[in-house]
Protein backbone atom coordinates (compact mmCIF):
# COMPACT_ATOMS: atom_id res chain seq x y z
CA UNK A 1 0.00 0.00 0.00
CA UNK A 2 2.67 2.52 0.69
CA UNK A 3 4.49 1.99 -2.59
CA UNK A 4 1.05 2.24 -4.34
CA UNK A 5 0.73 5.57 -2.09
CA UNK A 6 3.96 6.94 -3.34
CA UNK A 7 3.79 6.18 -6.99
CA UNK A 8 0.24 7.76 -7.26
CA UNK A 9 1.98 10.66 -5.64
CA UNK A 10 4.20 11.09 -8.14
CA UNK A 11 1.82 10.62 -10.80
CA UNK A 12 -0.66 13.31 -9.12
CA UNK A 13 2.54 15.61 -9.41
CA UNK A 14 3.40 15.11 -12.77
CA UNK A 15 -0.17 15.54 -13.62
CA UNK A 16 0.22 18.83 -12.01
CA UNK A 17 3.50 19.98 -13.67
CA UNK A 18 1.29 18.93 -17.43
CA UNK A 19 -1.97 21.34 -16.32
CA UNK A 20 0.47 23.94 -15.11
CA UNK A 21 2.59 23.92 -18.71
CA UNK A 22 -0.74 23.68 -20.12
CA UNK A 23 -2.32 26.83 -18.63
CA UNK A 24 -2.66 29.40 -21.33
CA UNK A 25 0.09 32.79 -20.23
CA UNK A 26 -2.30 35.57 -19.15
CA UNK A 27 -2.27 37.61 -15.70
CA UNK A 28 -1.16 35.11 -13.04
CA UNK A 29 0.99 34.58 -10.71
CA UNK A 30 3.59 31.98 -11.15
CA UNK A 31 4.79 30.23 -8.15
CA UNK A 32 7.52 27.77 -8.28
CA UNK A 33 8.33 25.24 -6.13
CA UNK A 34 11.46 23.20 -5.44
CA UNK A 35 12.02 19.88 -3.60
CA UNK A 36 13.28 16.30 -3.00
CA UNK A 37 9.97 14.54 -4.56
CA UNK A 38 12.73 11.47 -5.53
CA UNK A 39 15.13 10.02 -3.71
CA UNK A 40 15.84 9.72 0.68
CA UNK A 41 13.91 12.62 1.04
CA UNK A 42 11.05 12.27 -1.18
CA UNK A 43 8.61 12.15 2.20
CA UNK A 44 9.27 16.07 2.63
CA UNK A 45 9.05 17.30 -1.02
CA UNK A 46 6.10 15.11 -1.81
CA UNK A 47 4.36 16.42 1.48
CA UNK A 48 5.53 19.87 0.16
CA UNK A 49 4.32 19.94 -3.06
CA UNK A 50 0.93 18.06 -2.12
CA UNK A 51 0.05 21.19 0.37
CA UNK A 52 0.72 23.27 -1.77
CA UNK A 53 -1.02 22.25 -4.76
CA UNK A 54 -3.93 21.64 -2.28
CA UNK A 55 -3.55 25.72 -1.01
CA UNK A 56 -3.51 27.05 -4.75
CA UNK A 57 -6.35 25.33 -6.31
CA UNK A 58 -8.34 26.55 -3.15
CA UNK A 59 -7.43 29.55 -3.47
CA UNK A 60 -7.99 29.64 -7.39
CA UNK A 61 -11.59 27.91 -7.10
CA UNK A 62 -12.16 31.35 -4.23
CA UNK A 63 -11.78 33.65 -7.05
CA UNK A 64 -7.80 33.72 -7.09
CA UNK A 65 -5.50 37.03 -5.42
CA UNK A 66 -6.98 40.11 -5.85
CA UNK A 67 -8.74 38.50 -8.76
CA UNK A 68 -5.62 36.77 -10.16
CA UNK A 69 -5.05 33.14 -10.63
CA UNK A 70 -2.33 31.30 -9.03
CA UNK A 71 0.01 28.82 -10.97
CA UNK A 72 2.33 26.17 -9.39
CA UNK A 73 4.96 24.60 -10.72
CA UNK A 74 6.81 22.08 -8.30
CA UNK A 75 10.10 20.83 -9.56
CA UNK A 76 12.51 17.70 -8.02
CA UNK A 77 15.71 18.83 -6.77
CA UNK A 78 16.58 15.23 -5.07
CA UNK A 79 18.03 16.84 -1.43
CA UNK A 80 21.29 18.04 -3.69
CA UNK A 81 22.42 21.69 -3.74
CA UNK A 82 23.15 21.56 -7.54
CA UNK A 83 20.43 20.09 -8.57
CA UNK A 84 18.32 22.52 -6.44
CA UNK A 85 20.08 25.63 -8.93
CA UNK A 86 19.17 23.78 -11.52
CA UNK A 87 15.88 23.52 -10.72
CA UNK A 88 15.56 27.00 -10.00
CA UNK A 89 17.02 28.07 -13.47
CA UNK A 90 14.25 25.83 -14.95
CA UNK A 91 11.52 27.85 -13.10
CA UNK A 92 13.08 31.11 -13.89
CA UNK A 93 12.83 30.21 -17.68
CA UNK A 94 9.25 29.33 -17.57
CA UNK A 95 8.79 32.86 -15.67
CA UNK A 96 8.26 32.03 -12.06
CA UNK A 97 7.77 35.76 -10.41
CA UNK A 98 7.86 33.73 -6.80
CA UNK A 99 9.97 30.66 -4.95
CA UNK A 100 8.27 27.88 -2.53
CA UNK A 101 11.26 26.34 -1.48
CA UNK A 102 13.67 24.52 -1.01
CA UNK A 103 12.39 22.10 1.37
CA UNK A 104 15.78 20.81 2.70
CA UNK A 105 18.62 23.23 4.17
CA UNK A 106 21.51 22.46 1.91
CA UNK A 107 19.55 23.24 -1.58
CA UNK A 108 17.86 26.12 -0.04
CA UNK A 109 21.20 27.83 0.63
CA UNK A 110 22.50 27.41 -2.64
CA UNK A 111 18.80 28.68 -4.46
CA UNK A 112 18.93 31.45 -1.78
CA UNK A 113 22.06 32.91 -3.26
CA UNK A 114 21.01 32.95 -6.97
CA UNK A 115 17.27 34.46 -5.69
CA UNK A 116 19.04 36.76 -4.11
CA UNK A 117 20.86 37.66 -6.80
CA UNK A 118 17.93 37.89 -8.81
CA UNK A 119 15.91 39.66 -6.39
CA UNK A 120 13.45 37.28 -6.26
CA UNK A 121 10.43 36.36 -3.07
CA UNK A 122 11.83 33.19 -1.62
CA UNK A 123 9.69 31.14 1.12
CA UNK A 124 11.06 28.21 2.21
CA UNK A 125 8.33 26.21 3.85
CA UNK A 126 10.53 23.81 5.75
CA UNK A 127 14.82 24.92 5.37
CA UNK A 128 15.14 25.65 8.91
CA UNK A 129 19.22 26.21 8.82
CA UNK A 130 20.09 29.73 9.70
CA UNK A 131 22.00 29.93 6.68
CA UNK A 132 18.86 29.42 4.41
CA UNK A 133 17.43 33.07 5.16
CA UNK A 134 20.26 34.78 6.46
CA UNK A 135 21.93 37.89 5.15
CA UNK A 136 18.92 37.86 1.95
CA UNK A 137 16.02 40.96 2.24
CA UNK A 138 14.28 38.51 0.25
CA UNK A 139 14.24 35.38 2.00
CA UNK A 140 11.35 34.59 4.73
CA UNK A 141 10.46 30.90 6.01
CA UNK A 142 7.63 29.34 7.34
CA UNK A 143 9.31 26.78 10.11
CA UNK A 144 11.51 27.50 13.04
CA UNK A 145 14.93 28.06 12.52
CA UNK A 146 17.66 25.59 13.37
CA UNK A 147 18.49 27.28 16.92
CA UNK A 148 14.71 27.79 17.79
CA UNK A 149 14.29 24.37 17.36
CA UNK A 150 17.14 23.30 19.33
CA UNK A 151 16.52 25.36 22.22
CA UNK A 152 12.57 24.57 22.30
CA UNK A 153 13.77 20.89 22.41
CA UNK A 154 15.38 21.32 25.58
CA UNK A 155 13.47 23.68 27.19
CA UNK A 156 10.22 21.18 26.79
CA UNK A 157 12.22 18.07 27.76
CA UNK A 158 13.53 20.30 30.85
CA UNK A 159 10.03 21.96 31.87
CA UNK A 160 8.06 18.86 31.75
CA UNK A 161 10.64 16.37 33.48
CA UNK A 162 10.95 14.25 30.89
CA UNK A 163 14.15 12.94 32.09
CA UNK A 164 17.22 13.30 34.37
CA UNK A 165 20.18 12.20 32.20
CA UNK A 166 20.16 12.73 28.36
CA UNK A 167 22.14 11.37 25.32
CA UNK A 168 22.86 13.31 21.83
CA UNK A 169 23.05 11.59 18.80
CA UNK A 170 23.77 13.98 16.03
CA UNK A 171 25.26 14.74 12.31
CA UNK A 172 28.44 16.77 12.54
CA UNK A 173 28.33 16.99 8.48
CA UNK A 174 25.53 18.30 8.32
CA UNK A 175 24.52 22.12 9.42
CA UNK A 176 20.39 21.45 10.16
CA UNK A 177 21.60 18.48 12.52
CA UNK A 178 24.19 20.53 14.16
CA UNK A 179 22.88 24.12 14.10
CA UNK A 180 20.27 22.32 16.61
CA UNK A 181 22.57 20.32 18.38
CA UNK A 182 24.21 23.48 18.93
CA UNK A 183 21.64 25.61 20.46
CA UNK A 184 19.91 22.20 22.50
CA UNK A 185 23.42 21.69 24.00
CA UNK A 186 23.39 25.48 25.47
CA UNK A 187 19.86 25.54 26.77
CA UNK A 188 20.60 22.26 28.10
CA UNK A 189 22.43 24.46 31.00
CA UNK A 190 19.82 26.56 32.21
CA UNK A 191 17.41 22.85 32.36
CA UNK A 192 17.20 20.67 34.67
CA UNK A 193 18.52 17.59 33.27
CA UNK A 194 22.05 16.66 32.24
CA UNK A 195 23.82 15.71 29.29
CA UNK A 196 25.91 12.39 29.68
CA UNK A 197 26.37 11.06 26.28
CA UNK A 198 27.15 13.33 22.91
CA UNK A 199 27.94 11.71 19.78
CA UNK A 200 28.67 12.73 16.75
CA UNK A 201 28.46 10.58 13.23
CA UNK A 202 28.91 11.96 9.41
CA UNK A 203 27.58 11.63 6.00
CA UNK A 204 30.72 8.85 5.75
CA UNK A 205 29.21 6.76 8.70
CA UNK A 206 25.40 7.16 8.79
CA UNK A 207 24.41 3.65 8.75
CA UNK A 208 26.44 1.71 11.65
CA UNK A 209 25.01 3.56 14.97
CA UNK A 210 26.00 0.91 17.42
CA UNK A 211 28.61 2.85 18.66
CA UNK A 212 26.69 6.18 19.90
CA UNK A 213 23.83 3.71 20.98
CA UNK A 214 26.21 1.44 23.34
CA UNK A 215 27.34 4.82 24.57
CA UNK A 216 24.44 6.46 25.59
CA UNK A 217 23.25 3.27 27.28
CA UNK A 218 26.32 2.89 29.34
CA UNK A 219 25.55 6.26 30.71
CA UNK A 220 22.48 5.88 31.93
CA UNK A 221 20.20 8.05 29.47
CA UNK A 222 16.87 7.59 30.20
CA UNK A 223 16.28 10.10 26.97
CA UNK A 224 18.14 10.28 23.30
CA UNK A 225 17.54 13.61 21.46
CA UNK A 226 18.17 12.97 17.46
CA UNK A 227 17.70 16.27 15.49
CA UNK A 228 17.91 14.48 12.35
CA UNK A 229 16.62 13.19 9.54
CA UNK A 230 13.66 9.97 9.53
CA UNK A 231 15.99 7.76 7.32
CA UNK A 232 18.70 7.46 10.02
CA UNK A 233 16.60 7.65 12.72
CA UNK A 234 14.91 4.22 11.39
CA UNK A 235 18.35 2.59 11.86
CA UNK A 236 18.99 4.24 15.31
CA UNK A 237 15.80 2.89 15.75
CA UNK A 238 16.13 -0.93 14.55
CA UNK A 239 19.56 -1.28 15.82
CA UNK A 240 18.90 0.26 19.69
CA UNK A 241 16.13 -2.26 19.81
CA UNK A 242 18.60 -5.29 18.85
CA UNK A 243 20.63 -4.30 21.38
CA UNK A 244 17.58 -4.27 23.96
CA UNK A 245 17.86 -0.75 24.75
CA UNK A 246 14.58 1.17 24.98
CA UNK A 247 15.03 5.20 25.85
CA UNK A 248 12.78 7.59 25.32
CA UNK A 249 13.25 8.79 21.58
CA UNK A 250 12.80 12.57 21.08
CA UNK A 251 13.43 14.37 17.44
CA UNK A 252 13.09 17.89 15.86
CA UNK A 253 10.58 17.92 12.51
CA UNK A 254 13.45 15.94 10.44
CA UNK A 255 11.56 12.81 12.37
CA UNK A 256 8.73 13.91 10.45
CA UNK A 257 7.94 10.81 8.21
CA UNK A 258 9.37 7.86 9.54
CA UNK A 259 5.91 6.60 9.67
CA UNK A 260 5.76 6.38 5.79
CA UNK A 261 9.44 7.55 4.15
CA UNK A 262 11.34 4.36 4.99
CA UNK A 263 10.19 1.58 3.18
CA UNK A 264 10.48 -1.99 5.18
CA UNK A 265 10.70 0.21 8.38
CA UNK A 266 9.06 -1.45 11.25
CA UNK A 267 6.78 1.36 12.24
CA UNK A 268 6.26 -0.20 15.88
CA UNK A 269 9.79 0.82 16.50
CA UNK A 270 9.05 4.22 16.57
CA UNK A 271 6.17 4.08 19.21
CA UNK A 272 5.89 6.59 21.43
CA UNK A 273 8.43 9.03 19.60
CA UNK A 274 8.35 12.37 20.80
CA UNK A 275 9.14 15.10 17.98
CA UNK A 276 9.03 19.05 18.34
CA UNK A 277 6.48 20.16 15.66
CA UNK A 278 4.11 22.73 14.57
CA UNK A 279 1.52 20.64 13.11
CA UNK A 280 -0.62 17.83 14.68
CA UNK A 281 -2.80 16.00 11.83
CA UNK A 282 -5.19 15.09 14.98
CA UNK A 283 -6.02 18.58 15.85
CA UNK A 284 -9.51 18.70 15.87
CA UNK A 285 -10.10 22.75 15.12
CA UNK A 286 -11.85 22.96 11.42
CA UNK A 287 -8.93 24.09 9.18
CA UNK A 288 -6.96 20.80 10.21
CA UNK A 289 -9.72 19.16 9.98
CA UNK A 290 -10.92 19.73 6.76
CA UNK A 291 -7.23 19.87 5.65
CA UNK A 292 -6.39 16.36 6.15
CA UNK A 293 -9.95 14.91 4.95
CA UNK A 294 -8.52 16.75 1.79
CA UNK A 295 -5.43 15.28 1.86
CA UNK A 296 -6.07 11.82 2.72
CA UNK A 297 -9.12 11.81 0.04
CA UNK A 298 -6.07 12.91 -2.90
CA UNK A 299 -3.16 11.10 -1.45
CA UNK A 300 -4.49 8.75 0.83
CA UNK A 301 -2.05 9.10 3.58
CA UNK A 302 -2.01 11.66 6.39
CA UNK A 303 -0.27 14.66 5.87
CA UNK A 304 3.32 15.45 7.70
CA UNK A 305 4.38 18.84 9.00
CA UNK A 306 6.26 19.42 5.57
CA UNK A 307 2.38 19.27 3.71
CA UNK A 308 1.13 21.97 6.78
CA UNK A 309 4.07 23.94 6.00
CA UNK A 310 3.36 24.54 2.51
CA UNK A 311 -0.04 24.67 3.16
CA UNK A 312 0.71 28.07 5.32
CA UNK A 313 2.88 29.26 2.82
CA UNK A 314 0.76 29.33 0.12
CA UNK A 315 -1.43 31.35 1.93
CA UNK A 316 1.13 33.55 3.44
CA UNK A 317 2.38 34.33 0.05
CA UNK A 318 -1.72 35.24 -0.64
CA UNK A 319 -1.91 37.35 2.50
CA UNK A 320 1.15 39.20 1.13
CA UNK A 321 0.15 39.69 -2.51
CA UNK A 322 -3.26 40.92 -0.96
CA UNK A 323 -1.20 43.76 1.24
CA UNK A 324 1.30 44.67 -1.34
CA UNK A 325 -1.25 44.85 -4.15
CA UNK A 326 1.70 43.54 -6.91
CA UNK A 327 -0.20 42.41 -10.02
CA UNK A 328 1.45 39.77 -12.30
CA UNK A 329 2.39 42.60 -14.64
CA UNK A 330 4.94 43.89 -13.00
CA UNK A 331 8.64 42.58 -13.12
CA UNK A 332 9.88 40.23 -10.54
CA UNK A 333 11.86 42.39 -8.80
CA UNK A 334 8.80 44.54 -8.12
CA UNK A 335 6.93 41.74 -6.72
CA UNK A 336 9.67 41.14 -5.13
CA UNK A 337 10.30 45.01 -3.08
CA UNK A 338 6.56 44.36 -2.29
CA UNK A 339 5.89 41.16 -0.80
CA UNK A 340 8.94 41.42 1.40
CA UNK A 341 7.84 44.94 2.73
CA UNK A 342 4.23 43.12 2.97
CA UNK A 343 5.47 40.47 4.76
CA UNK A 344 6.66 42.87 8.25
CA UNK A 345 3.01 43.94 8.18
CA UNK A 346 0.73 40.65 7.58
CA UNK A 347 -0.31 38.21 10.64
CA UNK A 348 -1.68 34.87 9.49
CA UNK A 349 -3.68 32.12 11.01
CA UNK A 350 -2.60 28.62 9.51
CA UNK A 351 -1.99 25.17 10.27
CA UNK A 352 1.17 25.53 11.78
CA UNK A 353 0.59 28.76 13.99
CA UNK A 354 -2.64 31.22 15.18
CA UNK A 355 -1.10 34.83 14.36
CA UNK A 356 2.41 34.15 12.69
CA UNK A 357 4.16 37.24 12.10
CA UNK A 358 7.53 37.91 10.25
CA UNK A 359 10.41 40.23 11.43
CA UNK A 360 12.76 41.70 8.83
CA UNK A 361 15.36 38.80 9.04
CA UNK A 362 12.50 36.68 7.39
CA UNK A 363 12.38 34.37 10.86
CA UNK A 364 8.66 33.92 11.55
CA UNK A 365 6.94 34.24 15.28
CA UNK A 366 4.86 31.34 16.82
CA UNK A 367 4.61 28.82 19.07
CA UNK A 368 6.05 25.36 18.98
CA UNK A 369 3.98 22.46 19.55
CA UNK A 370 5.15 18.62 20.63
CA UNK A 371 3.90 15.20 19.21
CA UNK A 372 3.87 11.60 20.03
CA UNK A 373 3.53 8.43 18.16
CA UNK A 374 1.06 6.53 19.58
CA UNK A 375 -0.63 3.67 17.63
CA UNK A 376 1.05 4.22 14.74
CA UNK A 377 -0.44 7.72 14.15
CA UNK A 378 1.35 11.58 15.41
CA UNK A 379 -0.62 12.50 18.49
CA UNK A 380 -0.84 15.63 19.92
CA UNK A 381 0.55 16.45 23.30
Amino acid sequence: MKKFVKLASVACVAAMMVSTVAMADGETFKIGGIGPMTGAAAAYGMGVMNGAQIAVDEINEAGGVNGFQLEFNPQDDEHDPEKSVNAYNTLKDWGMQMLLGSVTSGPCTAVKAEALNDNMFLLTPSGSAVECISDADNAFRVCFSDPSQGAASAQYIGENGLAEKVAVIYDSSDVYSSGIYGTFRQEAENQPFEIVAEEAFTADSKTDFTVQIQKAKDAGAELVFLPFYYNEAALVFTQAAAMDYAPLWFGVDGMDGILTGVEGFDTSLAEGVMLLTPFSADAQDDLTVNFVAKYQELYEEVPNQFAADAYDGVYIMKAAIEKSGVTPDMDTSEICDGLKAAMTEITVDGLTGAGMTWSADGEPSKAPKAVVIEDGAYKGM
